[in-house]
């Protein structure tokens, strides 16, 4: 989404998937403070999940995962929410994953064009590609399909760092005044990087030299392997459970927003221990490019990240998140499990909250 924010203007967006390798219960998982506590989600009776939201003419466009990547209209964050189409008319052009419903779809705008980054892959694995498709219009009807923006695993480029350690799902692009244009990507294994693009969005600045930025990273696997992880297919030393970057600004910082835990198809009778569920941190930087740190002052290369949102009540696991900016108040917005409903995928809310800013870290309010 493109916001004008001082002496920038950012395109934010949003992007977390939660198709990572299976995570066992370790009761020893110190994530959250048992004591931190926070404010109920506003819910929006909205199924969704890995949601990208826009305002663009008076009008809220969501986007998240489902067969062509679908499309919602509301008047307001609260809804109410209406499907009105989808991004793709087909299955996606690239070769590889699940491209008949694309995952962690996101959406910014510069210059009249809209570009909607998608990710195309298979549960559990990085051989996978960030695709782009841009239309003249939020709505459905006139997306063109670029394909491929980069990819991992398998396929042209994929073998140069950091595609070859890397897993190519959950874009997020920040647009600079300047011109500037810097993705970020990647879940599990060795977690999220950021390389700045051409200037038509469309690609890497360079399909040799990357100039790739290492923002994010959990050290410390959350489990044991799956007996059968290879280098594309579950990661031999454990699960890093570290995705959906997202780059947000409130003047003087960039905040990296991402999500931690394990997310989806959660078993009630075998759930994470406390805290290992999904929830949403962050980290800051005065540089677009980081380093971020976290309230602490941990580099968020080296596990940091300071929890703004996790589960309270029946709001179980928010993850996926976004910042979208109304009449100057910062919201942000998630997809989480009523726990008195259900911990399937597909019956994953879209909730939000407003922030404000404290010694310009965000606190999610009620």
């Amino acid at each position: 989404m493109l916001l004008r924010l001082g002496l920038f203007s950012l395109a934010l967006v949003t992007s977390s998937h939660c198709f990572g390798t299976h995570i066992e219960p370790r009761p020893n998982l110190l994530w959250i403070n048992a004591n931190q506590t926070f404010p109920p989600s506003r819910q929006t009776h909205q199924h969704t999940h890995d949601p990208s939201i826009i305002l663009a003419h008076d009008t809220f466009y969501l986007y998240n995962v489902g067969e062509h990547i679908v499309i919602h209209t509301a008047p307001s964050l609260a809804g109410p929410w209406t499907r009105v189409g989808t991004v793709l008319d087909a299955n996606s052009v690239i070769p590889k994953g699940d491209r008949a419903a694309p995952w962690a779809p996101t959406v910014v705008s510069l210059d009249g064009t809209y570009y909607c980054y998608y990710s195309v892959s298979k549960a559990g694995c990085r051989d996978s590609a960030v695709g782009v498709a841009t239309s003249k219009s939020p709505g459905p009807g006139s997306w063109v399909d670029h394909g491929i923006v980069i990819q991992t695993g398998t396929g042209n480029g994929s073998e140069i760092a950091p595609y070859n350690v890397s897993n190519a799902i959950d874009p997020a692009t920040l647009i600079l005044a300047n011109g500037s244009s810097f993705m970020t990507f990647g879940s599990y294994w060795t977690g999220i990087y950021q390389i700045p693009l051409s200037k038509t969005l469309l690609s890497p600045a360079s399909t040799t030299h990357p100039a790739a930025q290492h923002l994010a990273y959990e050290p410390k696997a959350q489990g044991p392997p799956n007996p059968q992880a290879d280098s594309i297919c579950g990661d031999p030393t454990g699960p890093h459970a570290i995705e959906g970057a997202y780059t947000s600004y409130r003047d003087p910082y960039y905040y990296l927003w991402f999500s931690r835990g394990r997310c989806c198809d959660l078993d009630r009778g075998a759930l994470p221990a406390e805290g290992a569920e999904y929830s949403i941190r962050v980290g800051r930087s005065e540089d677009p490019q980081g380093p971020y740190f976290d309230k602490a002052g941990h580099d968020l290369v080296d596990g940091g990240g300071t929890i703004i949102y996790g589960s309270n009540a029946q709001t179980y696991a928010p993850g996926g998140q976004g910042v979208v900016q109304v009449d100057g108040t910062d919201y942000l917005y998630y997809h989480y499990q009523n726990k008195s409903v259900s911990l399937s995928f597909s019956d994953a809310l879209l909730g939000f909250n407003p922030l404000k800013y404290v010694n310009g870290w965000p606190v999610a309010q009620a």
